[in-house]
C-alpha cells in the first residue's frame, strides 16, 4: 500500500502536511492515511519529523499546509507517565469531572484492564516505571478516543517490562480498536505491533510496508527477520542477526 493510497473508510486522513522550523523543512509533503483499528508504526532516525507528525495528529502542534483529518477524541501517551503527583491514581485516569461514584467507577474498570486493579487509592510515587506507564495507558483509552497516539512510551522502561507493555498495547488495541499511530525507534518493537510501518527521512515516507504476518509474530518467523533485515537497511543499519559477520 502506497501512503498516497485513497481508503474510502478513513478516519486519519493526511495529505501533503508540510512543517518546517526557521528554514529547516521537518514534514515535506506527508501523505498518511488509516483505518479505524489499524496499527501504523514511525521509524526513522532522529530529527525526521516523527514527532512533530504526531504532535500535528494530536493538535499540539500545527501544519504549516496540507490536509489534517482526525477524531475528534484523541489521546496521547508519552515517554514520560505524566501522572499529577498530588491526585491518587484513579483520579489520574478520569482527570475533571462532577460526578465522583461514576468517576471511579469509569477508572476503576480502566485500570483493571491495564492489570492494576487495586492500585486506584495509590499516589503516583508508589508505583514502578511500567505501573506509572499501565496508568498512563488507562487514561488515554478510559475516553475511548477514535485515535491513539504512542510516542516512543516503552523507551524509559526495562527490556522485561517493556516486553510485556507491548503485549498489554497488542491486548488492548485490539479490545478497543482505535486508530494507532506509534513512533519508536525499535525495528523489533514495529514489527511486532504494526500493520504497517512507515520510515521517514528528510521530512518524506521513505517506505510503507505492510506487516503480513499473523500475530503473534515469533522473531524466529523468517519473515520477521527478512522484514527487519529490509527496514534495518533502509535506516542504515546492519543486521546482526542476518548478518553475524
Amino acid at each position: 500500500m502506497s501512503p498516497s493510497a485513497d481508503i474510502p473508510d478513513a478516519v486519519v486522513d493526511i495529505r501533503n502536511v508540510r512543517r518546517a522550523f526557521g528554514d529547516r523543512p521537518v514534514l515535506d509533503g506527508i501523505d498518511l492515511q488509516l483505518r479505524s483499528g489499524e496499527f501504523v508504526a514511525l521509524l526513522g532516525p532522529s530529527g525526521t519529523g516523527k514527532t512533530t507528525l504526531l504532535r500535528i495528529l494530536a493538535g499540539l502542534d500545527s501544519a504549516d499546509s496540507g490536509r489534517v483529518v482526525v477524531p475528534r477524541a484523541r489521546s496521547v501517551v508519552f515517554q514520560e507517565p505524566r501522572l499529577v503527583p498530588s491526585r491518587r491514581v484513579w483520579r489520574n485516569v478520569v482527570l475533571g469531572g462532577h460526578s465522583p461514584r461514576k468517576l471511579r467507577s469509569r477508572a476503576d474498570a480502566a485500570l483493571s484492564e491495564v492489570g492494576l486493579s487495586n492500585h486506584g487509592s495509590a499516589w503516583p510515587v508508589t508505583l514502578s516505571g511500567g505501573e506509572a506507564q499501565r496508568v498512563a495507558l488507562a487514561r488515554a483509552l478510559v475516553t475511548e478516543p477514535g485515535l491513539l497516539l504512542l510516542d516512543e512510551p516503552f523507551a524509559a522502561l526495562d527490556a522485561l517490562t517493556r516486553i510485556k507493555m507491548q503485549d498489554l498495547v497488542a491486548e488492548l488495541v485490539e479490545l478497543h480498536r482505535p486508530a494507532v499511530v506509534l513512533v519508536t525507534h525499535d525495528v523489533d518493537e514495529a514489527i511486532l505491533l504494526a500493520d504497517r510501518i512507515l520510515v521517514l527521512n528528510n521530512g518524506s515516507v521513505e517506505l510503507d510496508v505492510p506487516v503480513d504476518i499473523d500475530k503473534p509474530r515469533p522473531r524466529t518467523d523468517p519473515r520477521f527477520l527478512e522484514l527487519r533485515a529490509l527496514l534495518l537497511d533502509q535506516l542504515g543499519v546492519v543486521d546482526s542477526v542476518t548478518n553475524p559477520h
